[in-house]
């Protein structure tokens, strides 16, 4: 496989939708014979700062084109996320100030460097050139797209026809975002396949101020563990790059297995070949759990190193398929002497320790069957016994404790 068409195959592994191929061939030959990288524009909504891997698959991306010799230009959108991106919303946003915008950017930057290469990235505020455009420009922008054009969009569409309030200022996002694209002259583009509309308006705008259009690469949105919903921390269902090793390990192994290929696509960088091989092994009947856990040593890996995806892995055997209690295992101390039951003690050490948030919360995992003491499951904190100096206990499938009982006669 020669150069073009290896970049090719790793610029288009898992992407939902993308410029023609024969013109993406085309723009690669054109900037190595310029002798130049192909400049990545991703704009960034400073809204919502924290990153879990659902946002990462275009970070990703971005840094597999990085690691082929390309250049990513990041533009924090300090004047677009004053307007807010209406995309999929069903009323006006709330603008956010400029104060709002900077600590986000801040936060969402110290992140998006866990992933992409800090040295062969170019970070601008979009204020830089918008804020300099004089009435006479915006206006000069705003003939570029028709009203019917922007009611394209089903979010505006739908709050038109339904009476909902619509202000003329969002018009100005897609319009103002696609601006961005003229000012970097952006050679591809990124995004999610909900920023469809923008991006495209993005590729038109250069052409009308007579630049040659972006290419333009859409991403698929990712399914959370559940299997089912899009991946979102106020669903529960997210994985979060900054979480513990032991952490994201466990929640990759939760994905259903009709996931596997596509999170090898969308959240690690191992090459389409390879993750061809990885799918005909599935198809031919390999346990696709053993699959699994090489995907959650590789995603573990990206983010926390090697060994400490091995340390993970090795955590989740002792944990969940050999249910051992690990070494680091949190002790318990508790007192024998005390006329407070044990289970009673043991429902207010776990919340005094910060292992839960309410006895409430300990008390109903027993009555769910999620208790288990010295291996046996536990209804009811009170029929747990004194005996003994030292215990088990397993709350859920993979928090363990060490109970060790004080003024009792039998040793740990």
């Amino acid at each position: 496989m020669n150069e073009i068409e290896n970049q090719l195959a790793i610029m288009l592994k898992g992407v939902a939708q993308h410029t023609d191929i024969p013109e993406i061939r085309q723009k690669l030959i054109k900037v190595k014979e310029e002798g130049r990288p192909l400049r990545i524009k991703l704009g960034l909504d400073p809204s919502a700062p924290d990153i879990h891997i659902g946002h990462s698959v275009v970070l990703r991306k971005i840094r597999q084109l990085q690691d082929l010799g390309h250049e990513a230009v990041i533009i924090i959108g300090d004047y677009t996320g004053m307007i807010g991106d209406p995309t999929g919303k069903s009323k006006t946003r709330k603008q956010l100030s400029q104060e709002d915008v900077e600590r986000n950017a801040n936060t969402y930057m110290e992140q998006i460097f866990k992933i992409i290469d800090r040295e062969r990235t170019k970070v601008h505020y979009n204020s830089e050139w918008l804020s300099k455009m004089n009435f006479g420009d915006v206006i000069e922008l705003a003939a570029k797209c028709t009203v019917a054009r922007m009611l394209e969009r089903d979010d505006f569409n739908n709050r038109y026809t339904n009476h909902l309030p619509l202000s003329v200022h969002e018009f100005f996002y897609p319009l103002m975002q696609a601006y961005d694209s003229v000012a970097i002259k952006a050679d591809i583009e990124l995004g999610g396949t909900d920023q469809t509309f923008n991006i495209l308006m993005g590729r038109n705008i250069q052409r009308d101020y007579g630049q040659e259009p972006q290419l333009t690469l859409f991403m698929p949105l990712l399914e959370g563990t559940d299997g089912v919903e899009k991946m979102s921390k106020s669903l529960g269902n997210y994985i979060g790059i900054s979480e513990e090793p032991e952490v994201i390990f466990e929640k990759v192994m939760k994905i259903p297995d009709s996931l596997i290929v596509k999170y090898y696509n969308l959240c690690t960088d191992v090459h389409p070949e390879e993750i061809a091989k990885l799918e005909r092994k599935l198809e031919e009947g390999t346990n696709p759990r053993d699959i699994k856990m090489m995907l959650a040593g590789e995603i573990t890996g990206l983010y926390h190193g090697k060994e400490a995806a091995e340390g993970a892995g090795e955590h989740f055997k002792t944990v969940f398929q050999k249910s051992e209690i690990p070494e680091n295992a949190p002790v318990l101390f508790l007192d024998a002497g005390l006329e407070t039951a044990l289970g009673e003690q043991i429902v207010n050490a776990l919340v005094e320790k910060g292992y839960y948030k309410s006895k409430n919360e300990v008390r109903r995992m027993f009555k769910q069957g999620g208790v288990c003491f010295d291996g046996k499951k536990v209804m009811d904190s009170q029929d747990i016994p004194k005996e003994g100096s030292g215990h088990v206990l397993r709350m859920g499938k993979g928090k363990f404790f060490r109970v060790s009982l004080l003024n009792a006669t039998e040793p740990f």
